[in-house]
Parts: structure tokens; sequence; C-alpha cells
């Protein structure tokens, strides 16, 4: 049995990673904005007052550019680590994530669509931009769902299901591409995956959906262990197997889309960071959801950083990030499932 301390020791340890990540990212740019520099303008706060330890353009750098983007990373690392944890679970398939299911490709399909209708913009575009994500992730769910036939089919045949999907949704967004070659690199950037376009009013929208639909997650971590079992064995210990796994999908993929709309398609989070906290942590999802949340928090504001960085002047779609990382596990799990399915 695993110790307290040893579970304190890497929370600990995670948080001051992530503390030490936010502020290097921070700082990490053009403007020559030094980490003592950063430190002292969050100690500041919003409103600037006129010093000689930095100027109010830094300030502003910092509270208006940076800082949003970087929560809003933080925000949606969360996200996509939770909902993966939650469809691993309710799909009892350890290769089931918001983007190989072809979930996020849903989200994204309902705003390009929506945009396309002209259904999108104006004054209050920035509230009906999540509103048609979720609409194309729960349909996409229940497609995926009803198509494969959930959890009672074996994971093979689920994968298969959401990769057509992703197929066909991924050949609607290019023919939207086409058809509105006006907006065409921003269509794609935002496809691929982007924190360019944060700012505080997105920052709080998301994470008040995020938080909303998160929260009673943390309430159903027992339902989550039992639901990895098959349903006869669950409903023989009281549980719903039906409203509970109706209850989660609606939830994550509430928390997923609205992600989606505002960062563009990333892929791959919700497969590795539940991954490599069971290998640290264990397989119960007590443990394993406050592991994941510092998890992929960490990984998403990293992959963030390098995504500002690693080519200069030109800023890499952080999807590309994440899926350089993501793609290598996921054809390890796909030979270690084949090699358990003889």
């Amino acid at each position: 049995m695993v110790s307290k301390r040893y579970y304190s020791l890497i929370w600990i340890t995670l948080l001051a990673l992530l503390v030490a990540v936010v502020l290097i990212s921070l700082a990490l740019g053009p403007a020559g904005i030094t980490v003592k520099q950063t430190v002292l303008i969050l100690k500041e706060g919003p409103t600037y007052t006129p010093n000689s330890n930095f100027s109010s353009a830094q300030h502003r750098i910092i509270w208006y550019l940076r800082l949003p983007r970087i929560l809003t990373a933080l925000v949606a690392g969360m996200v996509l680590a939770i909902s993966g944890m939650v469809y691993q679970a309710l799909f009892r398939n350890p290769m089931a994530d918001p983007y190989v299911l072809g979930i996020s490709s849903g989200a994204a399909f309902g705003v390009a669509f929506a945009t396309f209708l002209g259904l999108v913009g104006g004054a209050t575009g920035v509230y009906q931009v999540p509103v048609a994500a979720f609409i194309g992730a729960i349909v996409a769910t229940w497609a995926i769902f009803i198509l494969s036939g959930g959890a009672r089919r074996s994971p093979t045949v689920l994968l298969l299901t959401g990769i057509a999907l992703n197929f066909l949704l991924s050949a609607l967004m290019s023919l939207f591409m086409y058809l509105n070659r006006a907006q065409l690199h921003s269509i794609m950037q935002w496809s691929m995956g982007s924190f360019a376009t944060a700012n505080w009013e997105k920052l709080l929208i998301m994470a008040s959906v995020s938080l909303v639909a998160l929260l009673p997650i943390t309430l159903l971590t027992r339902e989550l262990d039992i639901l990895l079992l098959d349903d006869a064995s669950a409903l023989s210990v009281g549980v719903s197997v039906r409203r509970i796994r109706l209850t989660l999908l609606i939830l994550t993929t509430l928390a997923t889309s609205v992600t989606v709309a505002f960062c563009g398609i990333i892929g791959f989070v919700g497969l590795m960071v539940p991954h490599i906290m069971r290998l640290v942590v264990g397989p119960k999802h007590k443990n394993l959801l406050l592991f994941s949340l510092l998890g992929g928090a960490l990984m998403m504001v990293t992959a963030d950083t390098l995504s500002r960085v690693v080519l200069g002047a030109t800023e890499l779609p952080v999807g590309i990030i994440t899926a350089i990382g993501g793609s290598p596990l996921f054809i390890i799990l796909l030979i270690r499932n084949k090699k358990e399915m003889g």
C-alpha cells in the first residue's frame, strides 16, 4: 500500500514544477522581462503604478497577453486530462480520449458549421461559439457510442469508429476551409490548437463552464472505479450504469467542447496524462483525478511554452507539440492491446 507521504511528495513536486514552468513561461519572450520582474509585476496587480522595476509595457504584456494565455493553457490541460481519464473508464478502453475518439473534432466541426452558416459572430460570438461546440461534440459522442455499441463492444471497434468519424469530420472541416479561403490561415491554426487569441473574457467563460462540468466528477470517483467492471457487477453494488454513464458523458463533453471552442483541437493530452499518472499513483480514480489535474496543467503549459519559443519568431501550433509526444504512446498502447487480444 502506498503511503500518504508518497502522495504528498508527488503532489508537492508536481505543484512546484507547475509554478516554475508558469513563471518561466511568463518571462520568456522578446520583451526581455526577467523572472524577478515577472514576480514583481504579478505582485503589482492588474493596475500599473509607475516605478523603476518595470515599464508599463512590460506590465501590460504580463497581465493582458501572457498571463491569460498561460492560465487558459492550464485550464485546458486540466480539462483534457480529466476528460481522457473519464472516457477511458466509460468505454473501458485505455486508448480513449477526446481527440482519438473524434469528440474534439465534433466540437470543432460544430463551430465551423455554425460559422459557415453565419450563426456565430458579432458581440455575442464569444458566447455562441461554446454552444455550437457543445452541440457538435455531443452529436459526435452519441454517434460513437451508438455505432460502436458503447462499452459492450471491443476496443478495436470503438477506435475504428472514432477514427472513421475523425476522417469524416476532418474532410468536412477541409471543405469549410476551402469555401472560406479568406480565413484559411486562422482556421487552420485554430484547428491545430492555439492559445494565441486567449484573453480574460474567454478564460472566464472557459473556466466557469469547466468548473461546473468537472466539479460533479470529483464526487463520482467511486462510480468511475466501478464502471471499469462489467455492467452486471456495477449494478450488483448499486450503481445505475446508464444514468452514471450518461451524466459523465454530458459533463466531460461539455468541458471538452468549451476547451475546443476557444483553444482548437489539441490531441493526446487526455491519452498521455492519465496513463503517466496511473504509473505514478495507481488506478484508483480518487487519486488519479487530483494528480491528472496537475499533470494536465503542467503538460499543457509546457507544450504552449515550447510552441512559442521553438521556432523563434514563428509560433508553432500547440497541437503539433502534443501530437509529437502522444503518437508514440498511442502506438505502444495499440501494440500492447494487440498482444493482450492474442
